[in-house]
């Protein structure tokens, strides 16, 4: 028995092709080319500066901050970034976005170790010189000590202390981690 019509005829562009975008899929890949592009829109220029985003990406998202917001103009704009994003692998540059988004989370993270071992150091003198100091060779004995002799000095008189402010300053510009 032989079925009405033959299948070479009904064959579509997708049966053979492992390669073959839908049109739908293509509008697909350019609203989330263009989302991206809005996200790096959102960014600040010292973070933009930290992405080592292509030139003339940066040069885009930088012109998009001059255009009035919901304008004609704005959005023909956003839709030229989402054109330059095509050509850009999308991974590389959403885990360098994620990575500027988390700063701020490393930052207070940061803050709070440094904050601990000043108050360690200040509570535990001498013994816990020596061990951040096994830690890191790279700080200077003598210029802990005498912040923290002076920090406590400062304390006993009162809640604030400059000398505290500074050491946990030398600690954070010292340790690198």
């Amino acid at each position: 028995m032989k079925i009405v019509g033959d299948s070479e005829l009904f064959q579509q562009p997708y049966d053979n092709d492992d390669n073959y975008v839908s049109r739908t899929g293509v509008k697909k890949e350019s609203e989330d080319a263009q989302a991206l592009g809005m996200r790096l829109v959102a960014l600040s220029k010292t973070q933009l500066d930290k992405m080592g985003l292509d030139e003339f990406l940066y040069d885009a998202i930088l012109k998009t901050k001059l255009i009035k917001q919901k304008t004609e103009a704005y959005r023909r704009h956003l839709q030229y970034i989402g054109k330059l994003m095509r050509g850009f692998e999308h991974e590389p540059i959403e885990a360098a976005l994620d990575k500027v988004l988390n700063k701020n989370n490393n930052e207070a993270a940061q803050i709070q170790i440094f904050e601990k071992m000043r108050e360690r150091l200040l509570a535990n003198g001498d013994d816990e010189v020596q061990v951040l100091l096994d830690l890191h060779p790279q700080l200077d004995r003598q210029k802990m000590r005498q912040l923290i002799r002076q920090a406590n000095k400062e304390l006993a008189k009162g809640p604030e202390s400059k000398s505290s402010k500074e050491l946990y300053k030398y600690l954070r510009s010292e340790i690198k981690d």
